[in-house]
């Protein structure tokens, strides 16, 4: 069935509500993070509210964390120096290419990986293609333009399944 590839197994509100004791429930030792509408507001250069906090948090109970973005060298890597965390850039997702990149990187087994980020097509489709779990953030702000108003609509209809079965965001 092509729906299970699009929904995503966890919905969280926000980044910074994933826990540690969420990640040891699932046996997850890493997180691949999307950057953009993840981790920062698109096109801005700090990280949003909480999330040095987040890193810190993850970091002290053993969880690795690493960057898997789409976006190119230029527009990332100034960002994981700021965050201080090792990024893979024109990850390609939802090909399984960047992920693979990171985990020999990370040496993590994918199925300890959990991959978290904004959007269904890119991030949850992906993880799902390269075998890992994946969870949904709602974005950090409402991005412009036509493209993201219908590629949003379309993720609504997973994000109102997910909420159907589960009441309700992590």
């Amino acid at each position: 069935m092509i729906l299970k590839w699009y929904k995503p197994d966890y919905i969280f509100e926000k980044t910074i509500n994933i826990t540690p004791q969420f990640l040891a429930q699932r046996n997850i030792k890493c997180i691949f993070l999307d950057a953009d509408g993840t981790l920062r507001r698109h096109k801005k250069l700090e990280a949003a509210d909480g999330i040095m906090e987040w890193i810190d948090l993850m970091h002290k109970n053993g969880i690795k964390l690493f960057i898997t973005s789409n976006n190119f060298k230029s527009k990332v890597m100034p960002f994981a120096q700021i965050v201080n965390l090792p990024a893979v850039t024109f990850s390609a997702k939802p090909t399984p290419w960047g992920f693979i990149r990171a985990r020999f990187k990370t040496k993590v087994p994918l199925k300890n990986t959990l991959v978290v980020g904004d959007q269904i097509f890119t991030d949850v489709l992906g993880a799902h293609v390269a075998g890992m779990q994946a969870a949904m953030v709602l974005p950090l702000f409402h991005e412009e333009g036509r493209g993201f108003d219908v590629k949003r609509n379309f993720e609504q209809k997973y994000i109102d399944l997910y909420i159907a079965e589960h009441g309700e965001f992590l």
